[in-house]
């Protein structure tokens, strides 16, 4: 246990709506991290007051409703000195090197701010997320899903990290902004990273920092609700993030999408497939896509204002931010399919 008397090296942030076994569990290995200079910060976003502290080591911010992932994780950088700022989903379990791990990959590579974790799968021995990747039309998706870890076991540059289990430099924070808090739920992690790559910082694989994920146990998996805001998100990333000629080449990329969708739900495979299989009518996810272009279209002063930001601090070239979505990009069709 660290002593109140010195600054944690890593403040963790757990954000939780159920506060059930899987909080406890995520919670119980934090307390067996090899690494002792880090302290946890559960935000309650149940608005109940499910979660109570502890132990010295942790606390809790209780929030009245659900304010969201990218408002619990910024209250909890907002209360924290630490210089770094690690994310754990509550459904998630970390093994005992994770953070020890992705410290010392930071302290070793100065020039990254952001640092992703082996994701595995919990239960599968299949990852999860090796980082993140993104397609032409602003969707991003896990590098690695479904694969054997085995064939990423080696230390890389990658995009940037899933917020299910990632590390953030303090330093980088202060300079680009927090969690768009706009978001509320999926795609935070994606619009940081990408503001993050614009100003120049690098993002670093690091396999030895491991976690088992109960994938999207906090939730919900193809719901309407998930439907909704990824969509939607991906648009508000699109128009803050990217540059001209990729921005302008994204509706039909996210066309291209749509029909692939189709094929996948026919064929029973994918996403769309899985919307169905939970109860959900198919017919409901283009009601659900001409919403979320509304909730855009009503945002975008706002959004291009954030663009207009983002452009006076970048330190990459249209053309290089181009050449660093290509070297990490997926395709459209294989979106479709996962």
């Amino acid at each position: 246990m660290p002593s109140p008397l010195v600054t944690p090296l890593v403040t963790v942030v757990v954000p939780t709506l159920a506060a059930g076994d899987a909080l406890a569990d995520c919670l119980r290995s934090l307390e067996s991290q090899t690494l002792d200079r880090f302290e946890v910060m559960v935000v309650d976003n149940s608005g109940i007051g499910l979660v109570k502290a502890g132990g010295s080591r942790t606390r809790v911010i209780a929030n009245r409703h659900n304010a969201g992932f990218g408002t619990a994780v910024n209250q909890a950088f907002r209360a924290s000195n630490a210089p770094y700022l690690a994310t754990l989903n509550d459904d998630a379990a970390a093994h005992p090197h994770w953070l020890e791990a992705l410290v010392s990959a930071a302290e070793s590579h100065e020039r990254a701010g952001m640092f992703a974790s082996q994701v595995l799968l919990a239960g599968s021995g299949k990852l999860d997320s090796a980082g993140m990747l993104l397609a032409a039309d602003g969707s991003s998706k896990q590098r690695g899903h479904g694969e054997s870890p085995a064939s990423f076991a080696r230390p890389t540059d990658v995009l940037l990290p899933s917020g299910s289990a990632a590390l953030y430099r303090r330093r980088m924070l202060e300079e680009i902004g927090l969690f768009d808090e706009s978001f509320f739920l999926y795609c935070e992690d994606t619009d940081l990273g990408l503001r993050a790559q614009w100003a120049g910082w690098e993002c670093r694989y690091v396999p030895d920092a491991i976690v088992e994920h109960r994938y999207s146990h906090s939730a919900g998996g193809a719901s309407p609700l998930k439907a909704y805001y990824v969509e939607r998100n991906r648009l508000y990333l699109t128009i803050k993030i990217f540059p001209w000629p990729m921005l302008a080449r994204a509706p039909l990329a996210a066309i291209t999408r749509y029909f692939w969708h189709v094929v996948s739900i026919v064929g029973g495979r994918g996403k769309g497939a899985e919307f169905r299989e939970a109860g959900h009518s198919a017919a409901l996810l283009p009601f659900l896509v001409v919403r979320a272009y509304a909730a855009a279209l009503l945002r975008l002063p706002k959004l291009l204002a954030e663009r207009r930001r983002i452009r006076t601090t970048r330190r990459l070239t249209p053309r290089e931010f181009h050449a660093l979505a290509a070297k990490h990009s997926i395709p459209v069709r294989q979106v479709a399919a996962l």
